[in-house]
Formats: structure tokens, sequence, C-alpha cells
């Protein structure tokens, strides 16, 4: 990987601002959209900040997945270590054509039929949680009341993996993704949770259930080709994806419908309007910055500059969905936009495989709790809000609501 004396930009760089990306963004956006910053680990890698440029680069084959590689840029100390055997890895770390193959195998555990057959489910998660927040005290933590159960309970009854278990997997997930957290305990933390999986996972194998890792395990050794350790290491990716990112979705979205009353007001009275508002929410908000890093396997030309074989990138989400030339008034929110066009759930070969699954979700949280606590309000200033300034994936780690 590349080195420079002093990089323009230490990665990551902290949100000033919950509403708003780093000032960094915009200006590197205008004067230099392809540019080498700072990693954690003293190694240097080329950020990619306009839209089209990430569009670009997240579909193009000579930009590589291969988290494996040991030039593979990684945004915390010491985030490479704890990689286990290459023949572990999921589809989000490979490459054409293994990674084609890899994700239809699971591809029909998240099609739009499959997840509208689990609404009901969802609904009635959603309404008991909201159920028992009303019966509370107030005020009442919408993070631990409704935000952090909602997709952990969905994604647990998806997978197969006992919601009994949630604090286990949701204490180590939080510590995976500190950025403040030390190589040995972030290690400590993954192997926590992979060795819960694996052991899951080898209980599954004597009686497979109808979920989908007793699915899977069906599916596998039907054809010949199950293996324990991509099983358990998918089971891990959607596992940690699963809750943490719609969970944070759910806190920041109820926050920015509550600070736009006007806009809140359109959804409650026309629920038609939540689906667009889900969308603006994910561009807006835009919780990992970097849509995903990749590894550039051949001289490429982008933006004006070239990046050589072997160095790492940086696809800035956050800065393409501010980008003025592919959104109008970008650092504005705006329900009616109608963005879909945006990359918070990645773009090309790796786009999130469950972003049906997150979508139906934000839409039934949002009409739910606005139908049946109307008056649901902050009880703390949003200033006061202990966002997640030192995570991965952004967002808040109480919010204080009442009605």
């Amino acid at each position: 990987m590349t080195t420079l004396e002093e990089p323009a930009v230490e990665f990551p760089v902290a949100r000033e601002c919950p509403f708003a990306p780093p000032k960094e963004y915009a200006r590197i956006r205008e004067e230099e959209p392809v540019s080498k910053v700072g990693l954690p680990d003293g190694r240097q890698a080329w950020v990619v900040t306009r839209h089209e440029d990430v569009r670009m680069v997240l579909n193009d084959r000579r930009f590589s997945a291969d988290r494996f590689h040991p030039n593979f840029p990684a945004l915390t100390v010491g985030g490479n270590s704890f990689r286990r055997d290459s023949d572990d890895r999921t589809m989000i770390a490979m490459d054409a054509p293994e990674h084609g193959p890899a994700r239809r195998a699971v591809l029909g555990e998240f099609t739009v039929k499959r997840m509208e057959a689990l609404r009901p489910r969802i609904q009635q998660i959603v309404d008991d949680l909201i159920d028992e927040m009303l019966a509370g005290p107030k005020p009442a933590d919408l993070v631990s009341a409704l935000s952090l159960p909602v997709p952990s309970l969905v994604i647990c009854e998806l997978l197969g993996v006992p919601y009994a278990d949630h604090g286990l997997f949701q204490t180590h997930t939080a510590e995976l993704l500190k950025r403040t957290t030390g190589p040995e305990e972030r290690r400590a933390a993954f192997e926590a949770v992979h060795g819960y999986l694996d052991e899951l996972v080898v209980q599954k194998e004597s009686a497979p259930g109808d979920d989908l890792l007793g699915r899977q395990i069906t599916k596998l050794r039907e054809e010949g080709t199950y293996q324990r350790g991509p099983l358990v290491a998918l089971a891990f990716l959607l596992l940690v994806a699963g809750h943490e990112t719609t969970a944070n979705m759910i806190s920041l979205g109820t926050i920015a419908l509550l600070e736009n009353p006007r806009q809140l007001t359109a959804i409650k009275a026309d629920q038609d309007k939540t689906a667009p508002a889900v969308e603006e929410l994910l561009r807006y908000f835009t919780i990992v910055d970097a849509a995903t890093a990749r590894l550039c396997v051949e001289d490429v030309e982008i933006g004006g500059a070239t990046i050589k074989a072997g160095d790492g990138v940086l696809a800035l989400g956050y800065s393409a969905n501010r980008d003025p030339k592919a959104f109008e008034n970008p650092d504005s929110f705006d329900i009616d936009r109608g963005a879909r066009h945006h990359v918070a759930f990645g773009f090309g070969p790796h786009q999130c495989l469950g972003q049906n699954l997150a979508r139906m979700e934000l839409k039934i949280v949002f009409d739910t709790l606005f139908e049946r606590i109307p008056a649901l309000k902050l009880a703390a200033p949003v200033d006061d809000l202990p966002f997640k300034d030192d995570a991965a994936i952004y967002g808040v780690y109480r919010l204080p609501v009442t009605w």
C-alpha cells in the first residue's frame, strides 16, 4: 500500500453533528475527490468521495473484496488480525467467480416474497414491544425498549438463534464496533460470538430446523458441499449486520422525524409516504461512513488519479450520499426526494443482502410507533444525546422519549 509523509486526512473522521457529514468530506469531494488518507494502523489508502465514482468502485472487478489480503485496508488498529482461515470466509470477502454462487445460495432467504411472509410476525413483535413500553415508566429509552430488540428478535428468528442469548452477542458486537476497542479485546469479542455460533451450528447439524441455518445445512448436504466453517461465518455476518444497522436507523430515524414535525405530520396522514421517507433517512444518515473498503488489483484511472494495484480504497458512501451532483440540496432532509439511488446499502454485486428486510422493519416500526404513540417526543435535547461517535456504525446509545 502506497505511503505518503503527511496524508491530508486521517480516517476515520468523527462526525461533528448527527445530521451532517464531517466538513472534510465536502472539501475532499470538491478539491480532490480521489485522494490519499491515513489509516489507524499507520498505512494509507485512497478515499473515493463522489457518488458516480463510489458506484463505479463498488461495481468494478478491478477492486477486490478479499479481506484476507494483507493490504486490505482496515479502519481499526488490528482490524485484520482476527480474521480466520480464508476457507471460512463469507460472500462479503469473495470476488467473482466464487462470489456469485455463494450469494445465490442464500439469496432466496431474502427475497421480497419471503420478507413479505415475515410481515405479520414483525408487526406482532413491534406491537408487543410498544405495549411493554406504554405499560412501563416514562421517560422510556427507545433504544432498549424498541430500536434494538426489534431487529434482534427478527434476525434471531430468521437464523434460528435463541433470543434468550441476545445479551451475549449484543455485548460483544458492541465491543467489535467500537473504534476504541483494543486489538486483544476486539479479538476476544470476535471469538466469543464466533464460538457461540459454532456451537449452535453443531447442534443444528444433528437436527436442522426450519430456519435459515437449518435450511442451509439441509440444502448444502443434499448438494454435497456442506462445510461448517463457512456457515458459521455466514451466521456471524448476518447476526451482527442484521441487528446493529437497523437498530441504529430506528433510533436516528425517530430523532429526525421528531425534529421535522411537518414531514412527520405528512407521514402520519399518509403511510404511503413512509417508504420514501425510509429511503431518505437511509441516505441522510448513511450510518456506515465508508460503504465498504476494497483492494485495487489492477491499475485504475478514476477521478483524475491513478490507483495502483495493491492499493487500498475506501468507498465513502456518506460523502456520495451528500454529493450535490447526485442529490439536489443534499444536506436537507426531504421525505419526498425519492432518492433510491443512494448507496446506504452499497452498490453492485455486494449490495446488502438484507436490504428488503431492513426496509420492511423500518417502515413497520415508524408507522406503528407514530400511530400508537402520536404524542411521542424527545425527553432530552438532541445536543445532550449520547451519539455513537466512537463506533463504526453510527447511532445513539440511549434515546429517552416520553408522550
